[in-house]
């Protein structure tokens, strides 16, 4: 699949359905030897003005990656934020 067709996309975090954002507006590690994708950047702030504030962002590896669906990737990562 090429990452326009998956930019669109919206990723929703499990078990608590939580919506993360779009996968256009994150960035992603890939390996350089390999060419697969490692990770997932996901701005966590997503207020408007947030050129004003440093920016944090979450790695999400993309083997928590559970589906990746018509409109949205689906993403279990509840362990990692405990």
């Amino acid at each position: 699949m090429r990452f326009s067709k998956l930019s669109g996309k919206e990723i929703v975090s499990l078990p608590a359905c939580e919506r993360l954002g779009f996968l256009g507006d994150c960035d992603l590690t890939v390996d350089e030897e390999t060419g697969r994708i490692r990770s997932l950047i996901v701005p966590e702030n997503k207020n408007q003005l947030s050129f004003f504030i440093d920016r944090r962002y979450l790695e999400i590896p993309w083997d928590r990656v559970r589906k990746i669906g018509n409109d949205m990737i689906i993403i279990d990562f509840a362990d990692i934020l405990k």
